[in-house]
């Protein structure tokens, strides 16, 4: 039994699409070829075409190979939004290693044991502060060999020296004289290209290994979906992007995906809210998106009503719930329908999407499944068993983009696939038109008085009150029910206090019973992760922690 076919689906479309199992080196030089003469990347008003992609990163593998780089190393790759991203990216890979990314916010200890977990035999990361100094501690514990540093200032970033020490490396040293015209390390589709890290459950990160079949394979799915979009642009589609090339949906379902599309990637390396809206109207980009603290910003920005946002065609949202103002204020501004969609390391990102005409009655839908993939809702407690529509349960995906398992850990890989299906830890339903809907992270599941409550669901009715503009809901301690729902919202500027009593008269309507929070706390911000996503376990710890002390 194949993918079902959606009315919603573009005309031509094959749910059951097959890409081909080849390598990411292979397509990325299919892509190059064939888009030789365009933008790939813009960053800080220069411009790297696709035919200088590929000679740069054919530079650097050819310069890695020199140093002793070679198929079954893994390189580790310390850097912000950059350029040179890309560039070392891709010249890892055609060197014949796989990569690893470390992230700009992770803490030392984090930092440590994705590079001792991974094997990386060589760090590559910036001159600037902090990345040289993080750089030089981690060489100094001997936890690595060796390290290159670039330099971010040819591209209008900033730059610095490149430290004196005898196992660093600087970019023009490692590509002096290097010959571009080397041919790639030869790799097969099963060989590995990324070691990303997640979140594990001993409190240290865990990398999902993706093989080049699986980035290539996902590469495939989005060019596949792009062709049969009625929206798309044919030629040199532009989309603006802050998502941090380091987090795979950056990764994959940015830059991959612009590169396969033959797209240009405005690129930006944090998310300033003038500078933004600044790039929305002087590069005239077709799509955008990020969190929805973006989209609040951008929402509550003064003067926001005289910008030109003519040249967007599609906008997103993704990485936690957005409140039914913000939605209805952007697409005030922009004449456009924030679209969701949803994806997670162990995929590739490449999961589902909003195809286009979906009506506004599915806000909130993280779509259909991409094209080649298959989505199935089954039962919490037995995941064989498949729930029909409406039904909430545990979302389950077979895709070609799946990785081969978790790097260094054979039981958790095991306990994460059930017949070839990967049990994705998450809670939604489909609806009678196989539109998706995510309910939560099974992990944050609340039980309250033996039943099941959903932090996500009660937060989305939540966000439906007119002066909520944030909210997080977490699980805590109590003695009658086990646990219950507390509410922790940040409230419009101007906007009154807003008391328990208050929320849960709005809610009792809107939520049962059981999902009523027994607190509300209002704050200034919540806790974030590094790529701007909630963290309900940050929240929890810091209350938890609060209560401990009294």
């Amino acid at each position: 039994m194949g993918a079902p076919r959606s009315k919603w689906h573009a005309e031509g479309v094959d749910p059951d699409y097959v890409p081909a199992s080849t390598t990411l080196n292979a397509l990325f030089a299919d892509y190059a070829a064939r888009y030789a003469g365009r933008v790939a990347i813009d960053y800080n008003d220069r411009e790297l075409s696709y035919e200088g992609l590929a000679r740069e990163s054919a530079r650097v593998a050819a310069g890695l190979r020199r140093i002793g780089v070679g198929k079954g190393d893994v390189v580790a790759l310390y850097l912000p939004n950059t350029v040179l991203h890309p560039i070392f990216f891709f010249g890892i890979l055609q060197a014949g290693a796989a990569v690893t990314h470390l992230s700009p916010l992770d803490a030392v200890r984090e930092l440590e044991h994705k590079v001792r977990d991974s094997g990386a035999r060589l760090l590559i990361s910036l001159t600037q502060p902090p990345f040289a100094q993080r750089t030089l501690e981690l060489l100094a514990a001997g936890i690595l060999p060796r390290a290159v540093l670039a330099d971010d200032a040819a591209w209008g970033g900033t730059g610095g020296p490149v430290p004196a020490d005898d196992r660093v490396l600087s970019w023009e040293t490692l590509v002096e004289g290097a010959d571009a015209t080397l041919p790639p390390v030869p790799v097969t589709p099963e060989d590995p290209s990324l070691l990303q890290y997640t979140g594990g459950t001993t409190g240290l990160p865990k990398a999902a290994v993706l093989t080049h079949a699986a980035l290539a394979a996902a590469a495939q799915l989005y060019r596949y979906a792009w062709e049969h979009d009625p929206e798309r642009v044919e030629k040199g589609e532009r989309g603006l992007s802050i998502s941090p090339l380091f987090h795979i949906m950056g990764l994959s379902a940015i830059m991959i995906r612009r590169i396969a599309t033959g797209g240009v990637l405005i690129l930006q390396q944090r998310f300033e809210l003038e500078k933004f809206v600044d790039a929305i109207e002087r590069k005239r980009p077709h799509s955008t998106g990020g969190v929805p603290t973006l989209w609040i910003a951008v929402a509550n920005m003064p003067g926001v009503e005289t910008r030109d946002f003519s040249s967007l065609r599609t906008i997103g949202a993704g990485g936690a719930p957005l409140a039914v103002e913000t939605w209805r204020r952007i697409k005030a501004l922009t004449g456009l329908g924030l679209r969701g969609g949803w994806g997670m390391t162990e995929i590739g990102a490449a999961g589902t999407m909003v195809p286009a005409g979906t009506p506004d009655a599915k806000m909130g839908t993280i779509g259909l499944p991409i094209p080649g993939i298959r989505i199935e809702i089954v039962s919490v407690d037995d995941p064989r068993k498949v729930l029909p529509a409406g039904e909430t349960g545990e979302m389950r995906i077979k895709s070609p983009t799946l990785m081969s398992g978790y790097h260094n850990n054979p039981q958790e890989t095991a306990e994460s696939f059930v017949d070839g299906w990967f049990l994705t830890g998450d809670i939604g339903y489909a609806d009678e038109d196989g539109f998706l809907y995510l309910v939560d992270r099974k992990k944050d599941l609340i039980l309250s008085g033996g039943y099941n409550v959903y932090p996500l669901a009660v937060e989305h009715a939540v966000l439906e009150h007119p002066d909520v503009v944030e909210a997080m809901v977490i699980g805590l301690p109590d003695d009658y029910r086990g646990e219950s729902a507390w509410a922790y919202v940040v409230l419009r500027d101007g906007a009154p206090p807003l008391t328990i009593e208050a929320l849960r008269a709005f809610l009792d309507t809107r939520l049962g019973r059981h999902e009523l929070p027994q607190g509300v706390e209002i704050r200034q911000a919540l806790p974030r992760t590094a790529v701007g996503k909630y963290s309900r376990k940050t929240l929890r710890d810091e209350v938890l922690n609060a209560r401990a002390a009294g």
